[in-house]
Parts: structure tokens; sequence; C-alpha cells
């Protein structure tokens, strides 16, 4: 897969390579190349902003240099074009693993206040944001699709199981992890874990999982159509949950 990431700081971008997942990938299949819009700015400084029409603080990011890295961009890479910013739709699991099964992506980082609207309605195929919250600018959540990107590409997880029981892939919160000793600071792990017994031990992960979803982004569950059976897991959590609330 190809990804090309349009930012003012290569470097910072670059470095997502340097570590885990994203390292194997890049080492498999992954492809990253970064471009900087500087490069493309008309005149000596190289300038990639300007002040806000109609006044306020901060700057904006000029459009003919985005343009024209865009257009280079796209002589080689016919991906959709993604800004990053707080003002896109909220990032999910399922859009992450529709993008891990393209041939490549663009990825814009903005800075400053942002980036000319036109070009965003000119260019821009999808607006993301990772939370509602603001940070520096778009390169820390380009590295951030980069990686959750990766973890999905092949043969790129010590386990192909990995990604498949991670957390939201199923629509839900991940089930609890334990690993030895089997009792720590007098907190013993759950038994069910420690008999063997697979088919309990599923149940039981799909119970926690369902009832902790319940517990921490109820919204989750608004969006799934849950089966008999795990409609009965999730009242037994609830319930079991409630007496021990109460005891």
């Amino acid at each position: 897969m190809k990804i090309d990431v349009i930012t003012l700081f290569p470097p910072l971008v670059e470095s997502v390579l340097a570590y885990g997942v994203v390292t194997r990938a890049k080492d498999r299949s992954l492809i990253l190349q970064t471009w900087n819009p500087r490069e493309f700015a008309k005149n000596r400084s190289q300038t990639v902003d300007d002040k806000s029409y109609g006044g306020g603080p901060g700057m904006v990011m000029k459009y003919q240099p985005l343009y024209d890295c865009l257009q280079a961009i796209k002589a080689q890479n016919q991906g959709q074009i993604i800004y990053l910013s707080p003002q896109g739709r909220l990032l999910n699991q399922k859009k992450i693993i529709d993008w891990s099964t393209q041939d490549s992506l663009i990825l814009l980082s903005g800075r400053y206040e942002g980036i000319d609207e036109r070009l965003i309605e000119n260019c821009v195929d999808e607006e993301w944001s990772l939370g509602d919250y603001v940070i520096s600018g778009g390169e820390l959540a380009a590295m951030v699709v980069i990686d959750a990107i990766a973890r999905l590409l092949p043969q790129v997880l010590g386990n192909e199981d990995s990604a498949s029981q991670d957390s939201f892939m199923n629509g839900l919160l991940d089930y609890p992890h334990y690993t030895r000793p089997d009792v720590t600071n007098g907190v013993k792990v759950p038994s069910v874990l420690l008999e063997g017994n697979h088919a309990n031990i599923e149940r039981w992960r799909i119970k926690q999982a369902l009832g902790r979803t319940w517990l921490r982004r109820p919204e989750l569950l608004d969006q799934l159509e849950l089966s008999k059976a795990e409609q009965q897991l999730l009242d037994e959590f609830i319930a079991e949950f409630n007496k021990q609330e109460c005891d």
C-alpha cells in the first residue's frame, strides 16, 4: 500500500516508520512518502501561509502550494485525498479497515488555523477527525492513521488473529486481559481463564466485551444488532453488575 502525506514537517511523520508494527509494514507492504508544500511555493521565502480574510488570530495555509503539491502527487497516486482536521467526521475502525484495503491514500496534514476552504471544496475527498479536541497540526493524526492501517496489512502482526480481536473490530470494546502470576497484590485472575474450557472462556470474553462497552461506551451498542445469545450475556452482565453495586 502507498500512503503519501503532505506535511510541513516530513521528519516528524517519517519517524513513525522507526517503531513497532509500522516498521514491519514498511519492510513488507507499506510505502510511505512525504511531501512538503514549501517546495511548491512560488516565492523565494517559500511562503505557505497568510493572514485570514476577515481578520482574527493565526494564519491560514495558502491554496496554491497545497494545490500544486497535490497535482504532483496525483501524477503517481490516484488515491483518495483525506484531510485530517477537527472539523471532520469522527474517525472509526470501520473507516480504517476500508482504507487498509485500498492500494493508495493521500493524507493532508493541516497547520495553523487550517487550510484555505477552497482547497477542501475542490480537492479533498473526505475530512476526518481523531476526536473532539485540537492538536497543533495534522501530522500526529496522520501518524495515528498510518499505524492503525499498518496493523491491518497482511503479515505485519506476529499473530494474524491479533487485529481481528482488537477493540472495535466487531463494534465492541475489547475484553479484559490477564497474564502470570495467577495472583497479584491479592487479586486473582478470573477462574474461568484458568480452567482450560475454551467454550466457557469464549463465552466469558464475549460477555465482558459486551459489558465493558455498556459501561464505558453505551452509544456503540446502539449501532449493533445483538443476537439473542449476545443480548442474554449482556443482560447477565448488567444483573451481576447491579447486584455488586448493591452489595
